[in-house]
């Protein structure tokens, strides 16, 4: 991802559903000004979801993702239909589209269902209108917009619609920003990462800067061993320092008892909704026991590394410190298990490649069967008796006490 790009996680993602044959895919060409998906009048044509990234006017930055066919048949069918329906777990507004000639069938109806149990906005799209007798288009109501994907009939007004549905809220949520001030300095302590790429910082470093930057702040970005000698040459104590979670000990140590001090992955998880949630999560820790099973969770696909954190590092930490024996499960990317009864607890990471309706889901999901979730930085911190101090500068949530430390 070049480094001006917006994360996939900072889009509004626009899903398009609907019935084979309805004419998705023609009309997610007529949205993008792109032959994003392949057209054909053979039913069932799109066998998965397809994503682009794109800049959509009026709108801005969007992720179009255009599904299969929510009525496709047969053991093969019934999998793309679920892989559907999994796409509406991060899209932030729907897309229904409907053969105007044919109008709403059952399994319509249960698609605006499911949008309405999940909270999406959504709208109505009857497609192939060109084809309607004169003066033979009913109502289409308040939810609805006709429209041709052939003819580009209504297609701005389509965008626009769903523009006015995709409105984010004002007050949204900084990473840092509002943790700072115009004239402060942030130190970031950023080891060289093996999983990133050559010349590249990872991206919740990359977004910390950014939002440093807007809140017209200085960020001082050091490497974990240089950490102490900058804060000494400083001359002024920073507002603030960010670290990346596994050097948060050494950090800890090396960051004077008066400055706030927390991490990446923790900013993340308030940023994506979830830092009460996750601080409290950490309590399961201390309970695991031999043969429990614990979920690992990478909102992202990168090439894994020999000592990994997600697969590598945490589950040491963790046995050493519990002195236990869980086993760990891992996830990457879009996979995420609707059943979580298995688990004693679901490990997270930061989320930076998620949007914050797919973090909601997830949190929700872990939530409504009792399942403990917490994220990297929270636990690593609680591992190493340092979480209190990590979340001290958001004084509503309380950690509890760490059982022991490294």
């Amino acid at each position: 991802m070049s480094m001006n790009e917006t994360p996939s996680g900072e889009r509004v993602h626009i899903g398009f559903f609907g019935r084979r044959n309805a004419g998705k895919s023609s009309l997610v060409n007529a949205v993008t000004g792109q032959d994003l998906a392949v057209v054909s009048d053979v039913k069932g044509t799109t066998t998965d979801p397809v994503q682009k990234a794109m800049e959509l006017l009026p709108l801005g930055p969007v992720l179009i993702i255009d599904t299969p066919g929510i009525d496709d048949e047969g053991a093969l069918g019934e999998l793309r239909v679920r892989k559907s329906k999994q796409v509406l777990n991060k899209t932030d507004v729907a897309v229904l589209v409907v053969d105007a000639a044919l109008g709403k069938g059952r399994a319509d109806d249960e698609l605006i269902g499911i949008f309405r149990q999940k909270d999406v906005p959504y709208i109505i799209a009857y497609n192939k209108s060109d084809l309607l007798a004169s003066g033979g288009a009913p109502d289409a109501g308040s939810e609805g917009i006709y429209v041709s994907a052939t003819g580009k009939t209504n297609i701005d007004e389509l965008k626009n619609r769903i523009a006015a549905l995709a409105k984010t809220p004002e007050t949204k949520l900084r990473i840092v920003g509002d943790l700072i001030g115009p004239g402060d300095f942030v130190v970031l302590v950023v080891p060289i990462d093996k999983a990133a790429p050559k010349g590249r910082l990872i991206l919740p470093q990359q977004q910390t800067i950014r939002d440093i930057l807007e809140a017209d702040a200085a960020a001082i970005v050091v490497k974990e061993f240089e950490l102490r000698d900058t804060l000494f040459s400083l001359g002024k104590k920073p507002r603030l320092v960010i670290t990346d979670s596994q050097v948060f000990a050494k950090v800890s140590a090396d960051t004077p008892a008066d400055v706030p001090l927390t991490s990446f992955s923790i900013l993340f998880s308030r940023y994506k909704g979830f830092l009460e949630q996750a601080v409290h999560g950490t309590a399961a820790i201390d309970g695991l026991r031999d043969g429990d099973r614990v979920l690992v969770c990478e909102g992202c696909t990168h090439h894994r590394q020999c000592d990994d954190i997600g697969t590598v590092k945490l589950p040491r930490w963790i046995r050493n410190f519990t002195g236990r024996r869980p086993e760990f499960d891992f996830t990457a990317g879009g996979g995420f298990p609707d059943d979580l009864s298995p688990y004693s607890l679901v490990l997270h990471c930061g989320g930076c490649m998620l949007n914050e309706r797919e973090m909601r889901y997830r949190q929700k999901c872990a939530a409504d069967q009792e399942i403990p979730f917490t994220n990297y930085g929270t636990a690593i911190a609680h591992i190493q008796g340092i979480l209190k101090r990590s979340i001290a500068m958001f004084p509503n949530i309380e950690a509890l006490p760490p059982k022991t430390s490294l």
